[in-house]
């Protein structure tokens, strides 16, 4: 039941349900799509795809957190970070979730029938990893894996949508994407390690344990190879792989 204080805390509520003050999971998900669109676009990408792209990226993970909380809302109580979330707090219904989930879904279908009948028939796939990523976390040791399908899917949509087609440098950029939401997420995932292991949630950063850094690095190290025959393959410029080495370079610091 939601909480009492009228529309200003009910819309304050549902701002907070999509993440709209805080957009870096937007971010995290935007990449590897406008990735996708300049390679695909041989560095020009397609303006208007551009604008559908970042327009469902926003959407989409907007979807994707309502969807999430519904999920969640009983194990976030349990959790000191996720504790105040609108669904755990009670600050909203859980049906106003579904029906913000729903109201998404369907201006991003509006968005995806723009796009080629190729991008179309992908875009099932997308709306079935928005639904199941929250259990993954249920029965799966690496959870975070299946959040890199989810975001490394926008950037295989965004090469069909613009070539027509799924070429070896989108699968690439498929696989670099998992391995980075692992690296990344894997670091996020420790600030709740305790609370998950009461709980008996899963995480990487559980099943990972003491060589928890070392798999980090890994992924990480995977995702710039990765990106690197993904820049081989479409003929990248010498300053691309010059990046690439400061990037990972980064990882090690």
């Amino acid at each position: 039941m939601a909480a009492p204080g009228g529309p200003p805390r009910f819309w304050s509520a549902l701002a907070d349900l999509i993440r709209l003050r805080n957009q870096t999971g937007s971010l995290l998900l935007l990449f590897p799509t406008l990735w996708a669109l300049v390679l695909a676009g041989d560095g020009h990408p397609p303006p208007f795809l551009t604008a559908v792209f970042i327009a469902g990226v926003f959407v989409m993970r907007s979807a994707g957190v309502a969807i999430n909380d519904w999920w969640d809302r009983d194990l976030d109580r349990l959790v000191q970070r996720t504790r105040e979330r609108p669904l755990a707090a009670g600050l909203l219904h859980p049906r106003a979730a579904i029906g913000v989930f729903v109201a998404l879904i369907g201006i991003a279908a509006a968005l995806v029938s723009l796009l080629n009948p190729l991008t179309i028939a992908l875009a099932p796939l997308a709306l079935l990893l928005a639904l199941l990523y929250p259990l993954a976390k249920r029965v799966m040791p690496l959870p975070q894996a299946v959040l890199g399908i989810a975001f490394g899917w926008g950037a295989v949509m965004a090469w069909a949508a613009v070539r027509n087609e799924i070429g070896w440098p989108a699968l690439g950029l498929f696989v670099a994407t998992i391995c980075w939401a692992v690296g990344y997420d894997t670091i996020y995932a420790l600030q709740d390690i305790e609370d998950d292991r009461r709980i008996g949630v899963r995480s990487s950063a559980i099943f990972f344990g003491e060589r928890c850094w070392i798999a980090v690095g890994g992924a990480l190290f995977a995702m710039a190879a990765i990106l690197a025959l993904v820049g081989a393959a479409t003929g990248l410029a010498p300053s691309f792989y010059l990046s690439l080495a400061v990037a990972a370079g980064v990882f090690v610091a």
